[in-house]
């Protein structure tokens, strides 16, 4: 039996994403954008032929300590990322509050 290969995550800039590829294949994406320092995540998906694997916790953590690394801060405006964020106390220092005037920018940046 040959063991499954580890996903891997990859931040798309050009598409404003993280997407988790599994042996090669996208399983999934956060969407962002950025906005003062801050990274503003506000969508996560994860494919239904990938479901229940524990991906998109893999993905949310990757990107997370991404963004720790770049020194911006993060907006949980997606739902999973915030509750990501209650059971990984480690990013609370790079967290942001979802504000808002950050909700606002977020529709005029998305032009919903």
């Amino acid at each position: 039996m040959t063991q499954a290969a580890e996903p891997v995550v990859r931040n798309v800039d050009a598409r404003h994403r993280y997407e988790i590829l599994v042996e090669d294949v996208s399983a999934g994406f956060t969407a962002y954008r950025d906005h003062d320092g801050q990274r503003v995540f506000f969508h996560t998906e994860i494919d239904d032929a990938f479901a229940g694997r524990g991906l998109a916790s893999v993905l949310v953590q990757q990107a997370l300590s991404d963004v720790r690394a770049t020194g911006r801060q993060i907006v949980p405006v997606c739902p999973y990322v915030a509750k990501f964020l209650k059971k990984h106390e480690e990013f609370a220092g790079i967290t942001d509050p979802v504000t808002p005037e950050i909700l606002q920018w977020l529709d005029t940046a998305l032009a919903r």
